[in-house]
């Protein structure tokens, strides 16, 4: 049975190739729901799930993933501008926040398992030299909250508690035990 991948972004590529897992890539075109009255795990897993069932094939198993920062009770995206990826590293900067990805698979019979992981970052107190010094090195608009932990992250992040990967966009383990679970999509890969 093929894997795919609901996701264009890079950094999702990376960590299951890294894993040895063999995919396809399929980018979703479903649209996120922003619905800051959602608890942050409900709205990225229910996000997660739009993006899967968008690309569901009948002989696959389609993986989607849906990642938030979360700070202040509300919930951050992608900035949709620099300016506004500015004022979101501001408000991070010096405090802890929470990272949650959802991760939806959804399986060839139409039957899906949804999951979430948290992760805890505290970032370094910096201010706006630090910022157009990181904005130098990577850009920051496709990326929630900013920022890409994996990408010169030392210029922002003082520490975690939790997966770096669920950080960076998909907590490879839990996805590779679901897959696992469903009956031998994996084959031998661990």
């Amino acid at each position: 049975m093929k894997i795919i991948l609901a996701s264009g972004s890079p950094r999702r590529r990376a960590l299951l190739a890294h894993a040895g897992l063999e995919f396809e890539v399929m980018p979703s075109p479903a649209e996120e729901l922003h619905d800051a009255s959602l608890a942050l795990d409900e709205l990225c897993e229910r996000n997660a799930e739009l993006k899967a069932r968008a690309v569901a094939l009948a002989d696959a198993a389609v993986i989607g993933a849906d990642t938030l920062v979360h700070i202040d009770g509300e919930p951050l995206g992608k900035p949709a501008d620099l300016d506004e990826a500015r004022t979101m590293l501001r408000r991070l900067s010096g405090r802890e926040h929470t990272v949650c990805t959802g991760v939806c698979v959804v399986f060839p019979d139409g039957s899906a398992e949804r999951f979430h992981e948290k992760t805890g970052v505290r970032f370094r107190d910096f201010g706006d030299e630090v910022i157009e010094a990181y904005f130098q090195q990577v850009d920051p608009l496709d990326k929630a909250g900013a920022y890409g932990i994996q990408e010169h992250g030392e210029m922002l992040v003082e520490s975690i508690d939790g997966a770096f990967d669920n950080v960076m966009g998909l907590p490879v383990a839990r996805v590779l035990g679901v897959l696992g679970a469903c009956g031998g999509v994996l084959g031998s890969v661990e």
